[in-house]
């Protein structure tokens, strides 16, 4: 495989991620009817599963998911702040990343198991109440946590309706445009 075959597709790669990571933009102005509708899980897995060198896909994707929590924080508080979000929210982007290493076809059934799986991985970790520190929602108790695990399925239902919308842009964006462009095909299978 050529040089500039590897560049290219990492380029294309690089550049659908941040595209799609633009997106966070919109659910950032229309917050109130987009909360959690956002390209965030579709992009792990999308990395995940392109990407030849894995390392490849955690740098650019945790890399781009910072960047664009820079510009929201920016935008709700006039400041750049750094990993304001949590380390553990990033922890369950970089378990998405790994179950998009997992991926070994691209079809539909395939990325519907793997989103599901990442989705019920971000429910489970970010709502344990323990881990609010400063915010008092629910009891950190295990009664607590089922509280705050039926709090959130109306955020979740909306982040698998993000991961659908953007997995079927992503993932059939690219298939689409590696069947025309020849210099996008790699001969390795995914998740090597």
């Amino acid at each position: 495989m050529s040089l500039q075959k590897i560049n290219t597709r990492t380029i294309v790669l690089i550049f659908m991620i941040v595209l799609a990571a633009a997106f966070r933009l919109l659910s950032y102005k229309y917050q109130s009817t987009l909360s959690n509708f956002t390209p965030v899980g579709a992009i792990a897995l999308f990395g995940g599963a392109y990407f030849a060198d894995k390392w490849k896909a955690y740098v650019v994707v945790l890399l781009t998911l910072i960047v664009s929590d820079l510009i929201i924080n920016y935008l709700y508080f006039s400041q750049i702040e750094l990993f304001t979000s949590s380390i553990w929210m990033y922890l369950c982007f970089a378990i998405m990343i790994f179950i998009g290493t997992l991926i070994k076809k691209v079809h539909i059934v395939n990325i519907s198991l793997a989103s599901l799986a990442g989705i019920l991985v971000h429910w489970l970790i970010m709502d344990l109440p323990w881990l609010h520190f400063g915010i008092k929602l629910y009891p950190n108790t295990l009664t607590g946590y089922a509280q705050s695990l039926v709090a959130a399925i109306p955020f979740e239902k909306n982040m698998v309706l993000g991961d659908l919308v953007f997995c079927t842009i992503l993932f059939g964006g690219f298939e689409l445009a590696t069947r025309k462009y020849t210099v996008l095909r790699t001969n390795q299978k995914l998740a090597v």
